[in-house]
Order: C-alpha cells, then structure tokens, then sequence
C-alpha cells in the first residue's frame, strides 16, 4: 500500500465528512483529474504508479462512482435484462433457469454491472420490456426459455439494443448470436446409453414442440433410433413441470404398455415421470431405465438418482455474459454451442 503522508489523511478526513469529489481524489493521489477519469473509466494508458495513487486516494476518502452521472455521459446504464418468456412460476420451479440467473447475476456484478429480471410471459410484459429496451435503460439483453413464433427477439433486435438468445436463435428472424448446449448431441447420447443398457422398447417424454429443447431432444432422439420409432412411442409434454411430466408418463403407459426404458427431456419431466411409473406399480430400474437431462440439482435428489445428460450451466452463463458484453463493446461475436456430458445414476 503506497505511504499516505499526514496532509494527504487530513484532506481525507475533509472529503469524508462533506462528501468526496473527484477532485478531492486528484489532489489527494497528486494527479490530474483527467487522470483520475481515466483510471475510473477504464483506460489502459496510466502508470501503475498513478493508478496505484487513485486506487488508494479512493479508498481514503470512500469515493465512489456516481453511476447516474456516468450514463448522462456513457449513455450506459450500466444494467442488463434477464428476460424470461415463461410464467413467473417457472423461475421458482426450475432448477435449470434459476441456476442461470444466479450465475449471470454473479458474473455482472464482478464486471461492476446489475442484472434486472424482467418477465415477458404476458403482451403487457412483453410492452413493458420493449419500454425499457427502447428507453435506454438496460445495456443489453439474455432472452432467456424464448418460444418458436414469440415475436419479442425480433422485436427487442429492431431497438437496437444488443441482444443474446440463450438456446437456438429465431429461424425466422433477424441474425442474432446465441449460446446453447448440444441438446442434439445429448438426446443421441443418451438414446444410445439405454438401447446399449438393453432396451428393447424404448419411448420418449419430449418437450414442448415450440422450445429448443423440445425440438432438438426429440431430433436426437429420432436420430438414433430412425425408423423403429413408432408415434405411440413419443408423449409431449406441454410444459417443463412436474405435473407435464407425469401426464406424458401416463399417456405413454396407457398407449405403449410395453415399454421398458424412457428418455425424458428434462430432469424436471423426470420427477413426474418417476411418479407415475411408481403409480402404475413399475419399478425403475427394474421395470423400466429412465434417462432424464440437464444435470439440474434436483438429477440427485430423485427415488432413484437420475442418470441424465449434464448441459454445463455455470459455462453456459459463462459464454451468455461474455456474448452480450462483446456485442455492448461493439463487436461482432460468434455463436457458441457446448457440449454436453452423460452422467450415470441409478435409474438405468
């Protein structure tokens, strides 16, 4: 820690009791104010010297960035929206969604910036985030579960305002970059671990048809087994909950009885299946292998643990912060798909 010299903790003690100023750390540090703007924006061409004497004059005197100030002039709010297309419900309820918003509100704030939750599942919500994106009070944007045919990506892209689509882009809009795990790759492995585990009637719980999930799982699935699936064989659930998953379990029970291995396409399904196989008197793994993706916390916690496909969430936020920052910044990143990993469990 660089000496502070007895005049310097005088004129410390003044800032603190009135209210420090810019120029207060200036004098304080022995630099121009220039200098002092500088180093709080960020540039690179200060001496280590001179950034060490603000970084130490700012913490005598308490100073801190007034961030209203600073967006007058950056036009940066210095905030960015986690939109969610999905009943407020969902963020509670799903384990994968919030393990998301905790990690991209984690990795903001260590970039000294705020996320802001903002629920689109309603045309009300829906104006409201577009309000927002078109007043300029948020930086960027993660749109987050969107659905096929949602208007809102388009929309929120002819604001202008950056925007980062966590899971497929809109085939039927305007180019934008996305982040998103190999829900393909996964459902192929998978498919092919429990045929590999002896199945020999193998039937699926697929997501909602209008979701990246839901379209890309079935895919991999159909990938592996081609013709040998027949339609009695596949139930779609309306929506990534419990209650979905036990409502496609029953219709595949009462539809395809002689099933012997299921692969659900979310962990969340998953429990609801498991209740209704234990319902209908089949024990898992004994009667049926159940197979479940995303590797969310609940994946562990189920009778038995699930064997699933993990997506790499904390890595998926990751690459999601990293995207939007470089589109704020002004350049033009490039889509990212990661993969994913089988994890064995005890359900097959």
């Amino acid at each position: 820690m660089p000496d502070v010299h007895p005049k310097s903790r005088g004129a410390a003690r003044r800032a603190q009791r009135r209210g420090p100023t810019m120029e207060d750390v200036a004098e304080i540090a022995g630099v121009s104010r220039g200098t002092v703007s500088r180093v709080l924006n960020g540039a690179t061409h200060v001496s280590s010297a001179s950034l060490a004497a603000v970084q130490e004059a700012m913490r005598q005197t308490g100073y801190v960035v007034n961030q209203n100030a600073r967006s007058l002039v950056t036009r940066r709010s210095g905030a960015v929206a986690f939109v969610l297309s999905e009943p407020p419900d969902r963020l509670f309820e799903d384990p994968v969604l919030s393990t998301l918003l905790r990690s991209c509100t984690a990795l903001l704030g260590d970039q000294g910036r705020g996320l802001m939750l903002m629920l689109a599942g309603t045309p009300e919500e829906r104006e409201r985030v577009l309000h927002f994106a078109r007043g300029g009070h948020v930086d960027g944007v993660l749109l987050v579960s969107r659905h096929d045919g949602d208007p809102l990506a388009a929309q929120l892209h002819a604001t202008g305002v950056p925007v980062v689509v966590c899971g497929r882009a809109p085939v039927d809009g305007p180019p934008m970059p996305y982040v998103a795990a190999d829900d393909r790759g996964g459902a192929r492995l998978m498919t092919q671990y429990l045929l590999d585990r002896g199945a020999r009637c193998l039937a699926t719980v697929a997501g909602p048809a209008d979701t990246a999930g839901g379209a890309e799982r079935l895919a991999g699935f159909r990938d592996v087994l081609g013709r040998r699936v027949p339609a009695r064989a596949i139930a779609r659930a309306e929506a990534y909950t419990i209650e979905a998953g036990r409502a496609a379990m029953s219709q595949l029970l009462h539809g395809f009885a002689e099933l012997d291995a299921v692969f659900v396409a979310s962990d969340l399904l998953a429990v609801g299946a498991l209740q209704a196989l234990h319902a209908a008197g089949r024990s898992v793994p004994g009667d049926v292998l159940l197979g479940g993706f995303d590797d969310s916390a609940i994946a562990s916690a189920t009778m038995p643990p699930l064997t699933t496909i993990r997506q790499p969430l904390p890595q998926v936020a990751a690459e999601l912060i990293e995207v939007l920052l470089q589109l704020i910044a002004g350049r033009h990143p490039s889509s990212r798909v990661l993969p994913t990993s089988l994890v064995r469990r005890d359900s097959a």
